[in-house]
Order: structure tokens, then C-alpha cells, then sequence
């Protein structure tokens, strides 16, 4: 039995949900919510504040600071208890309510940013009040994880071997982008494996993260509303848009049958769901991973008052209506970014 003293010393990183009884799509799909950060931000925010110790950016009278809509802002909380580090996250009022008395448990301060940034974001606000606050006192160590390359080299060094590692005939691997950490650690190293695996990205509609027209965006999680720094769209074959309203069918799609997942799981989920819907899935090996879980989504899109007052009373009227989203043409809306030719 495993036996741990830090809880970032535990994360159940093979455990994979068959979806083909479900959507009935060929649909594995990696679950990295079970840790003691209940998501995969666990590995980037491990990653990043032990190569800032490594590098002697911490000290003990240091206080971490970072933007996060939500996950990565509860990483950092559980590590900054672990290793006894003060730490501040700069949120929004999209990150859910549970998340941030999470934090605050936790012993974290969180700072609520209301103000929307010149695309209709809140990011650009978020990063301007961390600025400031660096600017104001050097004891402010800010990882930024918009920038920081511990954020992809995480998932380079763990998230994908572990998917190579069950799935070693992997055709087709669906990764949500938000900063993109997760995607470009998981595109570079399937581009070196001994396969080609065709990297669809899964965004939000409203993102801005591969350019179009910025627009509302009410669950946290994916999507960006500006251009990651990290990403670079070379190594992406495809990227799909999913719309929220789908995002919260495949939620409780998956929630009837059992499984809770968390917003950007249902976004991930839906895309994955159209891209299958319009290939040949014979002989087809497909993973998507799943960031979270569900819990901390209870009072926004599990909470019908929550549901109905933004997307309005009949958005999940029928069970067809969330099996059949994803047969629609407008479902999802579909660009592409072509790998270039070597």
C-alpha cells in the first residue's frame, strides 16, 4: 500500500473510464482528478515550485502568488501548506465558491478580481493586479503559469508517457487547452514517439486562445482570453470549439450514468465526441483527458437555478437532446491548424 508523507506525493495517474457504453464512441478516458488537488494542475504546480526551490527563488519568507480560475490556485494551496510557504491566488468571479473556500481551508488568501479585461476576460485584470503586487514587494514569487515551461514539461515527463505507456498504439489523443500546459507537454512528446498520433486541441467557444472573436465564457477552467505564450500551434493537428451548452450535456450525460466530472471534462468529452462522430472509428484507439472532477461544480453546473438562469430552462430538457449534441452541425464549431511538413 502506497504510504506518504506530502500530499503531493500521491496521484493516481492510471485509471481510465471506457465510454463506449455511454456515448457509444471508442472513448478512453484518463481521469487525473484522484489526487489530494483533485486535478492534474497537481503536476504542473509540483513541477514549477520545485524548480523555483531548485533555483533558489523560495525562501522562507517568500509568498507565492499566482492567477488561476480555480484548480491550479488549489495545487498550489495544498504544496504552500505542505512546505510551509504563504500563498495568494488571484481568481475571478467565475471560480466556483467551493474552490475557493477550499483554498482559504487550506490556509491560502484568495483575491477576487470583478474587473473584465479589454476581451471581455477577466485573465488580463487577474495578471495586471499580480504584476502589481510583485512590483510593490519582492517577496511576491510569481511561478506564472501562462509562461513558466515547468508547466508543459510536466505533462511531457509524466501525463503522456503514462498514456504511451497503457496505449502504445495510440491514434488520436483529445486534450483540452487552456494555457496550454497540459497540450504542448503532451503534442511534444507523442511528435518524437515511435507513431504518428493525430493531437486534436478541445477549446471553449469565447476562447481566444487560437484567435477568432472573444465571447462569454461562464464555466472556469478552458480557454484563454488572450494567446497562451506556451502554445505553439505546430505541433496541433486540429482544434474544436465546443459551445458550453454542450459542455454541460456531456457533464450530465456522464453524471446519469455515475460518473461526476468537472466543466472542462464535459468540454473535452463533447469535442472528443464530434470529432468521433465525423472519422472512421474502426481499429481506432482514442484518449481524452479528463482534468477534474466534479464536486466543486455542484452549485454552478449541476445547480438547475445556476443552469437555468444562463442558458435558460429547456437545456436539458430530454436525455436525446445531450446524446444527440453531438450528431449536430452546430454542436460544435470545427478549425483547423495543419502539422507542417517536416
Amino acid at each position: 500500500m502506497p504510504v506518504i508523507s506530502a500530499p503531493h506525493a500521491f496521484n493516481e495517474s492510471q485509471l481510465y473510464v471506457d465510454l463506449r457504453s455511454i456515448f457509444g464512441r471508442p472513448l478512453y478516458l484518463k481521469c487525473e482528478g484522484f489526487n489530494f488537488a483533485g486535478s492534474i494542475k497537481l503536476k504542473a504546480a509540483t513541477e514549477m515550485v520545485e524548480a523555483a526551490e531548485r533555483d533558489g527563488l523560495l525562501t522562507p519568507d517568500s509568498i507565492l502568488v499566482e492567477s488561476s480560475s480555480g484548480n491550479l490556485g488549489v495545487a498550489l494551496s495544498m504544496i504552500a501548506a505542505s512546505k510551509g510557504y504563504r500563498f495568494l491566488c488571484v481568481t475571478d468571479s467565475r471560480c466556483n465558491l467551493s474552490t475557493r473556500l477550499l483554498m482559504e481551508a487550506l490556509g491560502s488568501k484568495v483575491h477576487v478580481i470583478s474587473d473584465l479585461d479589454a476581451n471581455g476576460g477577466f485573465l488580463g485584470a487577474r495578471i495586471e493586479y499580480v504584476r502589481a503586487l510583485c512590483d510593490t514587494d519582492d517577496r511576491y514569487v510569481w511561478l506564472s503559469q501562462y509562461t513558466n515551461p515547468g508547466n508543459w514539461r510536466a505533462h511531457y515527463r509524466k501525463t503522456a508517457p503514462e498514456i504511451a505507456s497503457q496505449f502504445p498504439r495510440l491514434d488520436v489523443l483529445f486534450v483540452g487547452a487552456g494555457t496550454t500546459g497540459t497540450l504542448m507537454g503532451c503534442a511534444r512528446y507523442f511528435r518524437q514517439w515511435h507513431r504518428q498520433v493525430h493531437i486534436v486541441a478541445v477549446d471553449a467557444v469565447g476562447s481566444v486562445a487560437f484567435g477568432g472573436e472573444p465571447g462569454r465564457r461562464m464555466i472556469p477552467g478552458l480557454g484563454m482570453s488572450m494567446r497562451p505564450p506556451l502554445l505553439d500551434e505546430s505541433y496541433v493537428d486540429e482544434v474544436i470549439r465546443v459551445e458550453e451548452a454542450d459542455t454541460i450535456r456531456a457533464c450530465h450525460r456522464l453524471a446519469r450514468r455515475g460518473f461526476l466530472f468537472g466543466g472542462s471534462t464535459g468540454t473535452v468529452v463533447s469535442g472528443a465526441l464530434d470529432w468521433l462522430s465525423r472519422h472512421d472509428t474502426r481499429d481506432l484507439t482514442a484518449v481524452a483527458i479528463a482534468p477534474d472532477l466534479g464536486e466543486r461544480y455542484l452549485d454552478t453546473i449541476y445547480q438547475a437555478n445556476w443552469l437555468h438562469d444562463l442558458y435558460g430552462e429547456h437545456i436539458l430538457d430530454s436525455e436525446e437532446m445531450a446524446t444527440d449534441s453531438h450528431e449536430r452541425p452546430e454542436a460544435v464549431t470545427r478549425t483547423t491548424a495543419r502539422r507542417p511538413k517536416a
